[in-house]
């Protein structure tokens, strides 16, 4: 797991939007290796999908800007021309998207779309592309994978377009996957089912997966590592286990006290988190979570906060994390997390 695939220094996102500047992402360093699942969690709002599509740069490139280094697979992203970026997407990197209803084109059928795609991409006749588009649709567990091919997207379930929404994702055979939120629109029983069937395709092919969430289980389910993104920062990372047992950020506390887990009592409220996020276009000059921490002293909202080693590949950004004591209430264990 030694070889980088995705490598992000100080990426830092912003949209010109009704004559305001959106800092979408403030400084986002992540670093993915060969064969790693990194699951970006946080609320909704803060960076996570931004900072995603930039890998793929699918933002609108007359009113954003994107800075920092940018790399997949050890080429620069943001130096590349529109013909290398259009060659980049969908070969060495794919990205499954939250809705395959609005991914997926509604006039050609989806196995149209897939072939298209592979003859894009490789050199290869309709015929053998459409031998690999029925290939992946096996793989992903289509039912009927032969006359599921011709159907269009609207006469699927939901379970079934996201099915083949992850099979038009790896019809390339990609080094890097990009999830984003790709279980949300979907019901519990499919969201368990789409999440294995993701992490037994990415330990069988070796896939790198930055994977976006909001939902801590899932993250548990598919993550080998954690970001916790706020405020266009991750403001803590590190091995999904050690992260959820012994969080030291604020934020992630309070994200996991948040949630309901076997410890509670019927009838018992769940804990919120006080407040709401900072508007983007005017962040403080100190940590953005201040307002809103039960932690933050004065320096907090002046002062913005240094990445801290706290343990092995695991960081924080507070200027308290060393003094925060885990109690046996913020720990969270992660089966039953998951």
């Amino acid at each position: 797991m030694d070889e980088v695939m995705v490598e992000l220094r100080d990426l830092r996102v912003t949209f010109k939007a009704a004559g305001k500047v959106i800092r979408a992402v403030s400084g986002v360093d992540l670093v993915v290796h060969a064969g790693e699942v990194v699951a970006l969690i946080g609320e909704s709002g803060s960076g996570k999908s931004v900072t995603l599509r930039s890998i793929m740069r699918l933002h609108p490139p007359r009113t954003t800007s994107i800075e920092g280094k940018l790399e997949v697979a050890g080429q620069d992203v943001l130096a590349m021309s529109p013909k290398a970026l259009s060659a980049l997407r969908g070969d060495r990197v794919a990205m499954i998207f939250q809705e395959p209803l609005l991914a997926l084109d509604p006039v050609y059928t989806v196995g149209s779309q897939i072939v298209e795609t592979i003859r894009r991409h490789k050199k290869v006749s309709a015929a053998d592309a459409r031998r690999r588009a029925l290939a992946l649709f096996e793989k992903v567990r289509i039912p009927s994978p032969e006359r599921r091919l011709d159907a269009y997207a609207h006469e699927m379930s939901g379970g079934m377009r996201q099915r083949a929404m992850i099979a038009l994702a790896l019809s390339c055979s990609p080094k890097v996957l990009l999830a984003d939120e790709p279980t949300t629109a979907l019901d519990a029983t499919v969201q368990i089912q789409i999440l294995l069937l993701l992490r037994e395709l990415q330990r069988e092919l070796g896939l790198s997966i930055i994977f976006v969430t909001h939902d801590i289980g899932a993250a548990v389910e598919v993550a080998d590592r954690i970001a916790v993104m706020y405020a266009g920062r991750i403001v803590e990372q590190g091995p999904a286990a050690q992260l959820l047992a012994q969080p030291r950020h604020p934020y992630t506390i309070s994200l996991l006290q948040s949630r309901s887990h076997g410890a509670m009592q019927k009838g018992q409220r769940l804990q919120t988190i006080a407040g709401a996020p900072p508007d983007l276009s005017r962040l403080p000059p100190g940590c953005a979570f201040a307002e809103r921490c039960a932690y933050a002293i004065e320096q907090c909202r002046t002062t913005q906060p240094a990445e801290l080693d706290i343990g092995p590949g695991h960081t924080v950004r507070c200027l308290r994390a060393h003094e925060l004591q885990l109690t046996a209430s913020m720990a969270v264990d992660v089966k039953e997390t998951a």
